[in-house]
């Protein structure tokens, strides 16, 4: 490699510190280690658009009845609940407890038998003491916290006998719209992306990967009763605790948040990225 050529995983790896650091270093994965916000994420995908949004994303994935499949960073389950029914086996890396501890649930509600759940960071993971692969499927889908994305996807390459497929982000989204609002207020600091889907291409031409790439508008709305309870929710996405933060909130959303149905909506948006290739033999 020329010497004067551009290290994209350094690139990566650098702007995810800077944005730790922005974010006081409470990384997003501290989000979901409560389970009340754990749950109210599996209830946002339950409605009827959600739903067919998770179909279509299961439908643009190589799987058959037999496919063993890898779910990184599966969060309370919302690909791998409907995943098991429609292939032979999923395994499902997660790192945070209230997340694992609602797809647990989720597993036992459902009398699902062929989901296994694997309780840690996928940096930390073992491809052969871990896993039980290989995953005829290999995904992360929007779950690509990893500081070394590079030794990441290797690790993805290792378990997968054939595709792996990788989900991101593209531009700005409506929350580092937000966010790069509210930062100087509750926190007095610019705002940090996290590296998007450009320096992950780059990673990935640099390893010999030339994947396929599909991008597509995404609308998400979240529900709430009334403003306390939206308040409360934004107080862990923004990293806010003192009273004085809870006012910036509150004195924000009550502008942006939207009535409708007897309740609050806030209506966001991104460019999502789909990256997928198959392993060559």
């Amino acid at each position: 490699m020329d010497s004067d050529a551009i290290d994209w995983n350094e690139v990566w790896k650098e702007t995810l510190e800077k944005q730790l650091e922005s974010n006081r270093n409470v990384d997003c994965a501290s989000i979901w280690y409560s389970k009340e916000n754990a749950r109210r994420f599996w209830r946002m995908f339950q409605d009827e658009k959600s739903r067919a949004i998770t179909e279509k994303r299961i439908e643009g994935m190589k799987l058959s009845p037999n496919s063993r499949v890898l779910d990184i960073g599966a969060g309370p389950g919302t690909l791998a609940i409907p995943l098991a029914g429609r292939v032979a086996h999923v395994t499902a890396v997660e790192p945070s407890d209230g997340m694992v501890g609602v797809m647990r649930e989720n597993i036992g509600e459902f009398g699902i038998k062929n989901v296994e759940c694997v309780h840690k960071d996928w940096e930390a993971v073992d491809v052969e003491s871990d896993l039980s692969g290989p995953y005829d499927v290999v995904f992360a889908s929007y779950s690509l916290g990893m500081k070394d994305i590079r030794a990441s996807v290797r690790k993805m390459m290792d378990a997968s006998s054939k595709y792996v497929y990788l989900y991101w982000f593209a531009g700005e989204t409506s929350w580092d719209m937000h966010s790069r609002k509210l930062w100087p207020l509750l926190h007095g600091r610019e705002y940090q992306e996290a590296p998007k889907c450009d320096v992950l291409y780059n990673v990935l031409y640099d390893m010999g990967i030339y994947p396929n790439v599909s991008v597509f508008p995404f609308e998400h709305v979240h529900r709430y009763a009334n403003l306390e309870e939206a308040v409360k929710d934004f107080k862990s996405y923004y990293n806010a605790s003192s009273d004085a933060q809870e006012a910036v909130l509150r004195d924000y959303f009550e502008g942006v948040l939207e009535e409708d149905d007897g309740g609050l909506v806030q209506r966001g948006w991104s460019t999502r990225v789909k990256l997928w290739w198959e392993k060559p033999n």
